[in-house]
């Protein structure tokens, strides 16, 4: 099914003579913040709130996706898919524990998820084959072609995240539909072929939290998250008419470069302009809002804040949410090759200080939306770019391990599915898949069948040719359902 767009009234459900969410005071001081606090008519991220239109008859729900991005690649047999009658070579380090389900064992350095293993279903038989990083498209797309690195037009392929965005937009403008809070823009998957207004927006540059450097040290400051700040001396009332900002963003427009990133800019004037008023976004990235006990309970590391950033926003409305769980720029945290004087870390010194870390996020964030009725409408994925090498010591290392896109494990929760079982398996040593093999588009099936897209939709690329959003004949997971 083509995704069909219609324009709407862009003032539908809107309320102007309402004072809520941001009071503005001056045109000119909203045109100047529209690059450094509004950001939806250029800063990458809030220029593709959404589209103007939604799909002719389309209903919204409230359902939603929750990505923890584990970047660089997480070790599939010292995580969640353990080899503990294996040589140390193979088996690694970890030992393992029994979990809430008979018959299944995972890393020692999990417990929580254990203790709760009947609410997830792990994924041992993941088939990664093409995938790679920086960018990292494959596994975010469902699509073997999205491989910048091999294939010319690798990035031109549409996030699920965006997919999905442009099938649940229904005109309202106050909230965007894909977030992403990525580390480098390499990370995350972008709208490809949708076009620039279903790239994701960067909620980083929204909320305000912990920094760290490179290597996972706290700086001891925030973020600013001046994003919805508007400078002082803005009319509420001159703002409100529409007709005059509009001759003033016109002008603003003929003074920009017109690339391709800016050539839908006439797209965003309402959006930016519902945003601001609407006052939404701004209430749903406020971590301020929530009690103080909530926030201890996550804690205050950077990816633990996002975490509850991430479920604020499925609550508010947010369709699809990506956690970019990486401290530095390059290939991410989790590529734990151990390289002697790198940044990447074996598995005791690189991958062992993150699963604790990642235990708690994980097992907070979905017992959080369980304890508030959204677990059955959030479905929470944990994965990354691939698996890693059966045999430890790879590249000089001592217990370092290689890219490994043959088989990879892991993690789904809520979205309604049936849980506490593992899908597939790799053989004894964790090298292949020794049954159930799950692809790419099994996957995006799977995520596409629990957001209710039709799985024959399609859309075009450059040369109008129709692109199936679901490939290899990808179908949702019956395990699941």
């Amino acid at each position: 099914m083509t995704c069909l767009q219609h324009q709407q009234h862009a003032f539908t459900d809107f309320h102007p003579l309402d004072r809520e969410g941001l009071c503005v005071f001056s045109r000119r001081n909203m045109l100047k913040a529209s690059f450094a606090g509004l950001g939806g008519l250029s800063l990458p991220g809030l220029q593709q709130l959404r589209a103007a239109a939604s799909q002719a008859g389309q209903p919204m729900g409230q359902k939603s996706v929750i990505l923890l991005w584990m970047t660089g690649g997480p070790s599939h047999i010292d995580t969640w898919d353990p080899k503990p009658e294996r040589p140390l070579n193979n088996r690694g380090p970890f030992k393992t524990i029994k979990t809430k389900v008979p018959g299944i064992s995972i890393c020692e350095h999990l417990p929580k998820q254990a203790a709760m293993m009947d609410r997830f279903t792990l994924i041992r038989s993941v088939d990664p084959s093409i995938s790679s990083h920086q960018p990292n498209q494959v596994m975010q797309t469902g699509h073997r072609d999205a491989a910048p690195r091999t294939k010319s037009n690798g990035h031109m392929f549409p996030a699920i995240g965006s997919i999905i965005a442009r099938h649940r937009d229904n005109g309202r403008l106050d909230i965007p539909h894909y977030v992403t809070f990525p580390k480098h823009d390499s990370h995350v998957a972008w709208g490809g072929y949708l076009g620039k207004k279903y790239d994701p927006f960067d909620g980083n540059k929204a909320a305000e939290l912990p920094q760290y450097d490179l290597l996972g040290k706290p700086l001891g400051k925030t973020s600013k998250a001046n994003l919805f700040d508007l400078a002082a001396g803005l009319n509420h009332e001159r703002l409100l008419d529409r007709h005059t900002l509009r001759q003033d963003l016109d002008c603003l427009q003929r003074r920009l470069d017109q690339n391709s990133s800016l050539s839908a800019l006439d797209a965003y004037q309402q959006q930016a302009y519902d945003l601001v008023l609407g006052g939404r976004a701004k209430q749903a990235f406020d971590l301020s809002e929530e009690p103080e006990a909530t926030r201890e309970r996550y804690g205050d590391h950077l990816w633990c804040q996002q975490a509850l950033l991430a479920r604020r926003l499925v609550e508010a409305g947010v369709s699809f949410v990506t956690l970019d769980l990486s401290y530095h720029t390059a290939s991410g945290t989790w590529d734990n090759h151990g390289i002697p004087g790198g940044v990447y870390g074996g598995i005791s010194k690189g991958l062992k200080p993150l699963l604790p870390l990642f235990d708690h996020l994980h097992t907070t964030l979905v017992s959080d939306l369980e304890d508030r009725g959204l677990l059955d409408d959030t479905l929470v994925i944990a994965m990354g770019e691939f698996g890693r090498t059966p045999k430890m010591g790879t590249q000089n290392s001592e217990d370092g391990r290689d890219h490994w896109p043959v088989v990879m494990s892991m993690s789904l929760a809520g979205g309604g599915f049936r849980h506490g079982q593992v899908i597939g398996a790799s053989t004894n040593d964790g090298s292949e898949i020794a049954e159930r093999p799950v692809t790419p588009g099994d996957l995006a099936a799977t995520i596409y069948h629990h957001m209710d897209v039709p799985l024959d939709t399609q859309y075009l690329d450059h040369q109008g040719r129709p692109r199936y959003a679901v490939q290899e004949n990808g179908k949702p997971l019956s395990e699941l359902i």
